[in-house]
């Protein structure tokens, strides 16, 4: 009965004429994990609808929920750009029609464009009847990210793409590696109404760093992974700081320091910045926890009269995903 039900929904997508995919929003970085690290968010990402179409080229017919601020011109638009990419990888010369629902903020620090384009990419891959493995599909969405901010760089896409926690192993060649870990973590997720530009974000951040500094840092980063591999809770806490990027970012985000506190005094195990900002996170090991250190994080925000969105997710295991 299961190989009759298969081969009946291989045909069904081999005659269908469109597929609406969700691709989830992330956290980059992961606190000292800067451009290595990061993690799938549940019930928080982007769709998109996509439609084959006669004509030889990737066209947008709308986009909702950017205020009119995404390019429309698809080698310009992270979602178009993975598409453009897959049906290069697979010389393919179709036509595709798309639809783009974003549902994350722009500038968000949440891999708003990297959604967008996991989205995209994931569509048109069951769209032209799965010809790829999602681990292959990684370089057309770090050419999305290219156009994004300048830089192809895989820990946002990477987690949207596959869900659950990445490490970037290497940028070139590219190499992701899922970090598996039986501790069922939530993350509480602050977004101010404020918006930090992926580009100049990276600005401000140093372009030397002491060799003291470093190791602490490479230390950081040896322990978080460690933690979630020996599911260990104490050392994932003592492993979430940063000396390095979160310093020069904080900056830019009001008090962020006074939300932090909140976090670790309301049991969080660690609190960070989300990506390049101005999102800031909270690791919490159940959702008990997480949901107090939410509302913590928020009140710092409400007491300064700062508008914000507050969320409350457990990782997201699945990643990109048919809807």
């Amino acid at each position: 009965p299961f190989a009759f039900l298969q081969k009946h929904l291989i045909l069904i997508f081999m005659t269908q004429k469109s597929v609406r995919a969700y691709a989830p929003a992330t956290i980059a970085n992961v606190s000292c994990g800067f451009d290595v690290l990061g993690l799938a968010l549940e019930n928080l990402g982007d769709e998109v609808v996509l439609r084959l179409q006669d004509k030889s080229e990737v066209s947008i017919t709308k986009i909702e929920g950017d205020g009119g601020k995404l390019p429309l011109d698809p080698t310009k638009n992270t979602c178009c750009v993975s598409i453009i990419e897959f049906l290069k990888k697979i010389d393919s010369k179709q036509g595709i029609a798309v639809e783009l629902y974003k549902k994350l903020p722009l500038g968000s620090g949440m891999g708003s464009s990297a959604s967008s384009a996991v989205a995209g990419v994931w569509a048109a891959n069951a769209l032209m009847n799965y010809p790829l493995r999602k681990e292959d599909l990684l370089s057309c969405v770090m050419e999305a990210e290219r156009v994004a901010c300048g830089t192809a760089h895989a820990d946002n896409v990477a987690p949207s793409l596959l869900g659950g926690i990445v490490l970037i192993q290497s940028n070139q060649p590219l190499e992701a590696v899922s970090i598996p870990t039986h501790l069922h973590l939530y993350c509480s997720v602050l977004h101010p109404d404020l918006v930090v530009n992926t580009k100049d974000s990276r600005r401000v951040l140093p372009t030397e760093i002491p060799l003291q500094l470093a190791t602490k840092q490479w230390g950081y980063i040896a322990g978080l992974v460690a933690g979630f591999l020996k599911n260990d809770m104490g050392l994932i806490s003592r492993s979430m700081h940063d000396c390095i990027v979160e310093p020069v970012r904080a900056k830019l985000i009001p008090h962020f320091y006074a939300v932090k506190e909140a976090a670790l005094s309301a049991g969080a195990l660690g609190c960070s910045i989300s990506g390049s900002g101005p999102t800031i996170f909270a690791l919490s090991e159940n959702r008990i926890i997480a949901e107090r250190v939410s509302e913590k994080m928020q009140s710092v925000f409400i007491q300064h009269r700062i508008k914000s969105n507050v969320y409350t997710s457990p990782i997201n295991q699945e990643g990109g995903k048919i809807i």
